[in-house]
């Protein structure tokens, strides 16, 4: 390309990605967008909101300023171009989940409908997801019932030994996001494909799974230079992927080969109304399962070994309860689901590790009929949000909510009911709660008991967002026990 049209570009570049976003926000602007007795707030800017703020800044500043500056209890705001009200506190937490299907249905920012293009396709209302939808397939033969995952957890332990004797053992430092990452994926791709002994299959999916979900909350425009134009080309890609897989597991089944997990049951089971999902969608609802599954339990299990690399006597507590499940066990014997509910101590600071660093920082409804709430109308139509930032630091219900804390959550200890919510709550609360907790604690068990370790960037910043991630990774000094 001539120097003289490399310089025209990125202004028409520019130029046009201004445009296509003015169009996007128009296209989803409601004509009906200021009804009386709204709640408090501001829609901020004209046509783009407070988007980017909420998109950059961290939801305990993007919250909590607006908590502080509008209500308590919920306030007005625009986001990806639809009117939206934030719901606070306990008794907004509450009130959510006391009304799903009643009040709200769960709904997808457009460009997670547009990641995930099969679902996108249907038709307009596939935006909103009613709760039967969500789980008729993957709950139906109980693969994430803990009677279900009982079976799994020999499978994980294994995977998860795996993993440390190839990326970990023998080395002196290790950056533990991405390592995160990295064993995640592989216990998914395990857990939901079926996928085996295929290391670089696995790194590739992590590396494309990164990106999707970096763009999972962002405006939708699919332009070069943009994350979602790259988060775009790299769900291309793990669709290829995932459809190669699907090609292989339909020949290898074909010939005999018996295989139990979600995908083949999606492929070959019939949906409650009789009708066999085809590929494509087998392929989207597959990758949906993914990305739900893999940036929440890697920051849940890389913050997790930052904290304890921080807090040595904490760390030490953790180790003495995992040896003493370790030294009960015979040589070889894999840990099994007796030994996961011996863990509290180690459950309550995960706990807190996820309070203060939220693994989900919260979720979107659609209102499907007008309700007043607070003696404020929420209009139906409009989105409503719910966020971990409103409670997981508020002093009333934790004391020095700063602090790493895991006595918070010993002998039994609870916080207060929807001030910690982790997985979200109600009908809604995440499907795959009990598999993130075995997932974590296999991690933790084989960690603790085989390395100590020391944090070399522990102020390593954190970006923004829905997602956020360690902008620079996390860094440690790993040695043998």
């Amino acid at each position: 390309m001539h120097m003289e049209n490399l310089n025209l570009f990125f202004p028409v570049s520019v130029l046009f990605a201004i445009c296509a976003l003015l169009f996007f926000v128009f296209k989803h602007s409601k004509s009906n967008y200021k009804p009386n007795n709204l709640p408090p707030g501001s829609f901020g800017w004209p046509i783009i909101g407070e988007t980017f703020a909420f998109i950059n800044e961290t939801q305990q500043r993007f919250v909590g300023d607006r908590m502080k500056r509008h209500s308590s209890k919920l306030f007005k705001t625009s986001i990806f171009g639809e009117p939206t009200v934030v719901f606070c506190g306990i008794s907004g937490h509450k009130f959510i989940s006391s009304n799903e299907e009643k009040l709200f249905l769960a709904w997808r920012p457009h460009s997670m409908q547009k990641l995930f293009r099969s679902s996108y396709q249907k038709a307009a209302s596939q935006a909103t997801i009613p709760r039967a939808d969500a789980v008729q397939i993957y709950r139906a033969p109980g693969f994430l019932k803990p009677e279900a995952l009982v079976r799994y957890i020999e499978t994980m332990d294994t995977l998860v030994q795996e993993h440390l004797k190839l990326h970990w053992d023998g080395k002196s430092t290790v950056e533990v996001y991405h390592l995160a990452q990295l064993l995640v994926m592989t216990l998914s791709a395990r857990f939901f494909t079926g996928l085996e002994d295929n290391h670089g299959r696995t790194e590739r999916f992590t590396e494309l799974m990164n990106i999707i979900t970096s763009g999972l909350h962002t405006v939708p425009l699919s332009v070069p230079g943009t994350t979602f134009y790259r988060a775009m080309k790299a769900a291309d890609a793990m669709r290829k992927e995932v459809l190669l897989l699907i090609k292989e597991k339909k020949e290898a089944m074909s010939s005999g080969v018996q295989m139990h997990d979600i995908m083949s049951f999606m492929l070959f089971n019939a949906d409650p109304t009789g009708r066999f999902v085809p590929e494509n969608e087998v392929a989207d609802k597959i990758m949906g399962l993914m990305a739900g599954g893999f940036h929440s339990p890697s920051m849940a299990t890389s913050y997790l070994i930052k904290y304890l690399g921080e807090n040595p006597e904490i760390c030490d507590k953790v180790r003495t309860e995992q040896l003493e499940i370790a030294r009960s066990k015979q040589s070889g014997e894999a840990l099994n689901w007796d030994d996961m509910q011996k863990m509290k101590y180690s459950w309550g600071v995960a706990l807190e590790v996820m309070r203060l660093v939220p693994p989900l920082q919260g979720t979107f409804r659609e209102v499907i009929t007008d309700f007043t709430y607070e003696g404020y109308t929420i209009p139906k139509g409009w989105k409503v949000y719910w966020s971990a930032s409103s409670t997981n630091k508020i002093s009333e219900y934790f004391p020095a909510p700063e602090e790493f804390d895991p006595t918070r959550f010993e002998n039994g200890k609870a916080p207060p009911a929807y001030s910690n919510i982790p997985f979200g709550s109600g009908p809604r609360i995440c499907p795959g709660k009990e598999y993130a907790r075995l997932q974590l604690l296999c991690s933790l068990h084989h960690i603790v008991t085989k390395y100590k370790w020391d944090v070399i960037n522990p102020n390593a910043k954190v970006a923004g967002g829905m997602n956020p991630v360690p902008e620079e990774g996390i860094h440690i000094r790993l040695q043998p026990c």
